[in-house]
Order: C-alpha cells, then structure tokens, then sequence
C-alpha cells in the first residue's frame, strides 16, 4: 500500500532523491565508493557543497547580494546559540518574537548573552496566533523571529518592517513560499523538515553584519570561520549535505519557489476547506495565521480518536499524530508532498463523516 507521510521531521522527500541518494550510498559518482565514505576533502565532495551552497543562494535570490550560504551542523537548536554569540555586542540586547515553542528554546539561549527583550508573545493563548502591533527597540542589536511554527500549526505572512538586523529561523518552511528575502539578515533551518535528510544544518547570513559584537567566539561557533573554511571547517555532514542538494535541484526543476508555493497553497487551502467544513473537526490556529506547511487539527469528539485514527492508518496515512506537548492531529505538507496524500486525507475526513456524525451528535 501507499504510504502518505505527513510526518512532521524528518520529512518526506522527493522519490527521486531517494533513488538517486540510495545509489550513492552503494556507488557515488561512478567512483566504486560510497557516498558514505569518501573523503569530504575529495573533489567529488567539494563539487557538491560548492553546487548547494550556490544553489541555495540561487533559490533564494541572494546571489551577488553580500550573503554566504553555510551547512553546519547541531540543529536550530544550536542556532539558537550561535546567533546571539555571533550577533549580540557585550552588554548589548536583542529583540525576540514568542509565538512557540521553538522561539521560546531560542530566547532561553539568548537570556545567557545579554538584555533579551520579549516584543511580543502569544504563549498565554496557546501559542494560537501571530502577535501583532509590537514594537522592535531601535537599539537592539537584531530581531529574532520564526517564521513557521509547527507545534501550534501557526506561520507569519509579513514580517516587521525595522532597521534592527532581522533573524529568522525557518526550519520548517524554507523554500516553501516566495518572500523578498533580502529583508532577512540571517536566516537558519534545520535541513530535515522541508530540505534534506536530517544531520544538516542551513545558514545564510549577510556577511557585513558580522564580527561586530566585540566577544571573543569559540572557533566553531564563529560563522566567520565557517565563512572562511567554505563549510569546511569540521567534517560537515556528507549525506545529509548531499541530500540536500539533490532536493534542492528538485525543487529547481519544478520551477523553483514560485513555482511550489503554488502547489503549497492548493494542499493547504484544500485540507483546510475541508477541517472547516467538516462538522466532526476543528482547526486549532487563528485563520489569517495557519500554516500552509503544518496544519492543526482536533476532533469535535474525543472519544471519537481510536475510529478515526484506525480509519487514516488503513488509507496509508502516517504521521498526523500531533505533537505530544499539545496532542490532537498535524498534517504536514511540505513540498514533496504531492496533492494526491491531501486528497486521501481529505477522504478519509469525508467518510469519517458519513459513518460518525450521527454518533458525534448524540455524544453533545
């Protein structure tokens, strides 16, 4: 049977990246060794690293725009370190943007540098909006933000307009949406929700904002070096950077971001006709902020669960289990995901329908 992955990372990829990586593993690039232990020295290797990096850039329409594109390695979780280390002056401040979970791992790492100041947060609502009307203080020295939020299936639309140096962690829906991305000075996402195999990490930062803050930064934790070495200055993640770059090439060869938004916002609008139509679910995200990469759902009925969870695992469905902390069900649909495993959810909501509503109404 097929399977519908809606896994929410490490997500689902391209079929095509799968054939072309599982060969690699076996034999890469007609060398007679595996992608999984040739050199990353090797001028097969540093082909591709050059090849994604610029691609990235080429995606995003940064090239020649003063920004480097980095495959590091630890996560956002680590970024979230990294940015205040490389970013926040000694007894300077920074400005963040609550709007869950992930923000808020990002705020506790930057407490441990220096004044963060909270602009705005929407945590005593559940996390189930975008805060609005904040104020970004002129004299921090950037302004962190998520641009996607996947525990409470929420996603910003427009970001503040601020001459403060704007961050963005955008793990989870990089290359999903086209955007004026010169608005970001420094943007990072963990490779194994919409970009590649888990064990990369993504950075894209404007070069002049850096070596500025006046701390002395541990080596590896230094963009600058990693500037300098080309991603090379610890062994980077081979196969995860490989994948990566094939997905990337993917995405080139659907028509690139403008192109997958299109696709993005079809799904999207399609399983979200049909949570609000449907009478036995409910969205859990303000509408004008949902995500068209994670949507959040529950039952009317919780007792409803165990028939409706047997009925979407004998379509082939796996994975819109919700995230544990705030449980229910999470369909995501990043860009491999094709409209046909929308279609088959959407079903299944139908038929769940036909066969339960009548029950669901005695229950209220």
């Amino acid at each position: 049977m097929k399977k519908h992955n809606y896994s929410a990372g490490p997500c689902i990829l391209p079929q095509e990246v799968f054939e072309k990586s599982a060969q690699a593993i076996l034999d890469f690039n007609h060398s007679g060794l595996s992608i999984l232990e040739i050199s990353h020295r090797s001028k097969d290797f540093v082909a591709v690293m050059e090849e994604a990096r610029a691609l990235v850039l080429e995606l995003l329409g940064l090239e020649g725009k003063g920004y480097q594109a980095l495959f590091l390695q630890g996560g956002a979780s680590l970024e979230f370190l990294m940015v205040p280390y490389n970013l926040m002056n000694i007894n300077g401040k920074a400005a963040y943007l609550d709007t869950g979970t992930w923000a808020n791992n990002a705020i506790k790492e930057a407490k441990l540098f220096g004044e963060t100041v909270i602009v705005a947060s929407s945590k005593d609502q559940n996390y189930n909006h975008i805060p609005v009307d904040y104020t970004i203080p002129e004299d921090a020295d950037y302004f962190h933000c998520t641009s996607n939020n996947t525990i409470f299936g929420t996603q910003m639309k427009s970001f503040p307009k601020t001459n403060v140096p704007v961050v963005c962690d955008m793990s989870s829906d990089i290359f999903s949406r086209t955007l004026d991305f010169t608005q970001f000075d420094l943007i990072y996402a963990g490779a194994q929700k919409n970009m590649g195999a888990a064990g990369a990490t993504l950075v894209v930062v404007k070069e002049e904002i850096l070596g500025k803050t006046g701390r002395t930064i541990p080596s590896i934790l230094d963009y600058q070096k990693h500037i300098k070495a080309e991603s090379m200055y610890n062994t980077p993640s081979v196969f995860a950077v490989y994948t990566c770059l094939l997905t990337l090439q993917w995405l080139k060869k659907q028509g690139g971001i403008a192109a997958i938004e299109k696709i993005n916002e079809a799904k999207a609008n399609l399983l979200y006709s049909e949570i609000d139509r449907n009478t036995l679910f409910k969205g859990t995200s303000a509408v004008a902020d949902r995500s068209f990469m994670n949507a959040t759902f529950l039952l009317e009925n919780p007792e409803l669960q165990e028939s409706f969870d047997k009925m979407w695992k004998e379509a082939g469905i796996s994975g819109i289990t919700g995230h544990r902390s705030v449980g229910g069900y999470r369909a995501s649909m990043y860009n491999a995901l094709p409209m046909e495993s929308v279609q088959v959810l959407v079903d299944v909501m139908r038929e769940f329908e036909s066969v339960f509503s009548d029950q669901s109404q005695l229950a209220q």
